[in-house]
């Protein structure tokens, strides 16, 4: 007769099922199924994923398992680098995306860790590295999807899978696809360096990129890392985005908020927003700006 703890767990795995793929029948499960000891200060116990936890709060169950798959120890800790991640969750680029980073940062609290699957992270990865790139981010060491275990159970996405694309579909650049929303403007001026207000005085095309040629009046929002002679002689570009649309660039009439990065000896342009103080999202961005909390980006992606 099985303990009270293992028919827990079965009825726990029948309720996550659609989200696990098992390698085996469910009658072999028990035997593949066994607690794993880890090397921490604190034995893994489960907690409730708490409201401010942005990134996996109401992702499908209610408690996780800390520390987490990829060794945070405090909730502290998870909070902060999984904070660094809503931003490309809210850019859609994979619809495993989201599924995927929270059964790492807060995986199911079951007997014992379930990783994602390899190929459900490969194709997260694939998807997510070119707008991460538009950023000037690399796809991280941490999330390296060979460290990830192949086991016979594993985390998936049932409904994962890209449509195809229609010939000759181009998505809008990321830095250029923003909602007018306090969050969203917030979130791109977190995962950018620098900000500026002005106009853009000429756009040109150089290789895969755009260059964007800014008029001399500039009046910064954020100077982060940018001096005032780098201010004066700042060129922006649009990594890898020679084709891809964006709206902003084509009225250089109006006046922007522009954040960007500094990556390598480029400058990039990470968001552009139309300057509108008659928008009230627009207002309240700007008004929580200097209060606003930014998770810590360089700890993360690299």
């Amino acid at each position: 007769m099985k303990s009270l703890a293992s028919l827990l767990l079965w009825r726990i795995l029948i309720l996550i099922m659609p989200v696990i793929s098992l390698g085996q029948t469910t009658e072999d499960l028990y035997e593949i199924w066994k607690p794993t000891s880890r090397a921490y200060d604190k034995p893994p116990h489960c907690v409730d994923i708490p409201v401010d936890l942005k990134l996996c709060h109401g992702v499908g169950y209610d408690q996780m398992l800390l520390p987490n798959l990829l060794e945070h120890e405090s909730m502290a800790e998870v909070k902060q680098q999984a904070g660094s991640w809503v931003p490309l969750v809210h850019k859609n680029c994979h619809p495993g995306t989201r599924l995927f980073l929270c059964s790492l940062f807060a995986p199911v609290c079951l007997d014992r860790p379930i990783y994602p699957c390899r190929w459900l992270c490969e194709n997260v990865r694939d998807g997510c590295t070119p707008i991460m790139e538009a950023f000037g981010f690399p796809w991280p060491e941490m999330l390296a999807c060979e460290k990830i275990p192949q086991d016979e159970v594993c985390i998936s996405a049932p409904n994962a899978t890209d449509a195809p694309k229609p010939t000759g579909y181009s998505p809008v650049c990321p830095p250029c696809d923003n909602e007018m929303k306090m969050d969203v403007i917030l979130e791109h001026m977190c995962a950018s360096e620098f900000a500026i207000r002005t106009k853009i005085k000429e756009v040109q095309r150089e290789n895969s990129d755009r260059k964007v040629i800014l008029q001399k009046k500039r009046k910064p929002v954020k100077l982060g890392v940018l001096k005032k002679k780098e201010l004066k002689k700042l060129t922006l570009y649009l990594k890898n985005g020679a084709d891809c649309p964006c709206t902003q660039l084509e009225n250089l009439g109006n006046t922007y908020l522009l954040m960007g990065r500094k990556v390598d000896k480029q400058y990039l342009l990470t968001g552009i927003h139309k300057w509108d103080k008659s928008n009230k999202e627009f207002k309240k961005a700007m008004k929580n700006l200097k209060s606003h909390k930014c998770p810590t980006f360089e700890n993360v992606f690299k």
